[in-house]
């Protein structure tokens, strides 16, 4: 009996000090997420170009995980795998790593939470987004829908140094079912670690004339030496 006693008290305390999933293992999480999303945007639009950032899209649905309840929040945490209270402080130091100065690239990465002014955001929703995503959290009223896609516009625009404008328009505001818009905005500028070779550039230059015959929006072929890259991810979401 004593030695069952004392397996039960060993049991409870190794759960109560499992640490959380290291880093590494949220990045993959992370990672395969944003290959899912990927591959089915691909399908509806097999013939555009095509650019996302796991990052960017994990963190828009864990914003949202903080704000769920309910069957919402269940099949959120089953898409991503983790509960983001439980891996928190993993979370703001992958997003610390991201943008810590000592990266030769340029890195600098933002989220915004714009929420309708007809409903009060609880203020736990509000902190743990400002701590663990770094989130601006502000209340825009979508009946004005001019004005509150001019607002998400100018906040994406001063986020990405001016690289992206007009990235919603006023017509996918609906206030009769817009009640939120989760963005996130990327901004990167660095040199290739793998650049091109000259001898090379000929092989570069016949893929970019194949591209042009299944597309007429194909620009000029891809630069050797320096790649600015300009994103931002947003979820818009519709409640009924």
């Amino acid at each position: 009996m004593r030695r069952l006693v004392v397996l039960l008290f060993l049991g409870a305390f190794l759960a109560s000090v499992q640490p959380e999933l290291d880093p590494l293992s949220l990045e993959e999480l992370g990672s395969d997420i944003g290959i899912q999303v990927f591959n089915q945007v691909v399908k509806t639009r097999p013939h555009e170009n095509i650019v996302m950032s796991p990052h960017g899209i994990s963190s828009v649905l864990g914003m949202l995980q903080l704000g769920a309840d309910g069957k919402t929040k269940k099949q959120l945490m089953t898409v991503m795998r983790y509960k983001i209270n439980e891996v928190a402080k993993s979370l703001k130091k992958i997003n610390r790593a991201i943008v810590a100065k000592k990266n030769k690239d340029i890195v600098t990465t933002a989220n915004g939470v714009f929420a309708s002014s007809a409903f009060k955001m609880e203020g736990s929703f509000v902190y743990k987004n400002k701590d663990v995503f770094h989130s601006d959290v502000r209340s825009v009223d979508f009946q004005e829908k001019n004005t509150a896609a001019s607002i998400i516009n100018q906040w994406v625009k001063n986020q990405t140094k001016g690289m992206i404008e007009g990235l919603i328009s006023p017509e996918l505001l609906d206030s009769s079912v817009t009640r939120l818009v989760l963005v996130n905005a990327l901004y990167f500028k660095g040199l290739w670690k793998s650049r091109f070779q000259p001898e090379n550039k000929e092989t570069h230059l016949s893929w970019t004339r194949w591209e042009r015959l299944s597309s007429a929006n194909v620009g000029p072929a891809v630069p050797v030496q320096k790649w600015i890259c300009k994103y931002t991810q947003w979820a818009l979401v519709q409640c009924h």
